[in-house]
């Protein structure tokens, strides 16, 4: 088999349904390729709904919210594809995106990561589809819109890249777990995503140890894919989500980073994350 596309779902059953919809109805003549859902017991029918709607795909009903990373392993360990897709239930692919990723990860070896163009539903790209490693100085630099404020800086627009033209094919450190191609043969090499990661943060330590392998993160923006990001809407949302983002910052660095960085250091990031998870969690809390 070519490829095994993996999708977690977890409440988002008209999301989901569209993106698997959008599966089927691209170019994948002569693509030998299967659907592994896995439903992060989701209970509120969705899935139920999902697996009538689309009765040949494969689904995996988890009777706990495992995490996006536990998820995507759980459908990894049963997939039969050469190449696996790690692919956001929120997105939508483009008519020839899938044939495109496969034929273009085949014809280079070297790759061990896969991303494409991602478009926001403005039709603006997503800026996290091709990014830095994250350090404490581009993050600080980010974090201050400073990559806002001087795009075309190498030095302050190094987290999101913003400097690097948009349709230009490179290689880069990161790409994003929305659309993620990664060939078999490396996952065994380099093993599955760390399920210390409860969802964010995922995808930038799978690239980091992909590229530590040696092999190299390819931004491809001949294909592309819709993205809906956040599109639970700007209402009160689950802290167990929130708190997730800024913890992977603090697990990232202590994977990675301990030992590059001095103790000052790793005290501003673990603190200002801290600081900042908390902030987040008492707005989050002041919204209806």
């Amino acid at each position: 088999m070519d490829l095994s596309i993996i999708i977690v779902n977890y409440k988002t059953e008209e999301l989901t349904s569209n993106c698997i919809d959008s599966i089927i109805k691209s170019n994948t003549k002569g693509l030998n390729y299967e659907i592994i859902l896995v439903d992060n017991a989701s209970e509120d029918g969705s899935i139920e709904a999902i697996e009538k709607q689309f009765p040949t795909i494969t689904i995996i009903k988890n009777t706990a919210n495992l995490g996006f990373s536990k998820a995507n392993n759980i459908g990894m360990e049963i997939s039969q594809g050469d190449y696996i897709l790690l692919l956001n239930s929120d997105t939508i692919v483009d008519l020839n995106t899938l044939k495109g990723a496969v034929a273009f990860i085949k014809d280079h070896k070297h790759i061990g990561a896969l991303g494409c163009k991602v478009l926001l539903p403005s039709g603006k790209l997503d800026p996290a589809c091709k990014r830095s490693f994250p350090t404490p100085l581009n993050g600080l630099y980010h974090s201050l819109n400073l990559d806002t404020a001087f795009p075309e800086s190498t030095r302050f627009g190094a987290y999101n890249l913003t400097y690097v033209d948009e349709n230009k094919i490179c290689s880069i450190d990161c790409i994003m777990g929305a659309f993620m191609l990664v060939p078999r043969v490396v996952i065994n090499q380099v093993g599955m995503l760390d399920e210390d990661f409860f969802m964010y943060g995922e995808d930038v330590d799978w690239c980091y140890r992909i590229k530590q392998a040696g092999y190299q993160i390819m931004y491809y923006p001949e294909i592309r894919i819709f993205h809906h990001k956040k599109a639970s809407g700007i209402g009160k949302r689950n802290p167990r989500v929130i708190a997730a983002f800024y913890d992977s910052m603090a697990i990232f660095y202590n994977k990675h980073y301990r030992d590059k960085y001095n103790g000052l250091t790793r005290w501003c990031v673990i603190t200002g994350t801290t600081i900042m998870k908390k902030i987040a969690l008492a707005k989050n809390n002041r919204r209806k």
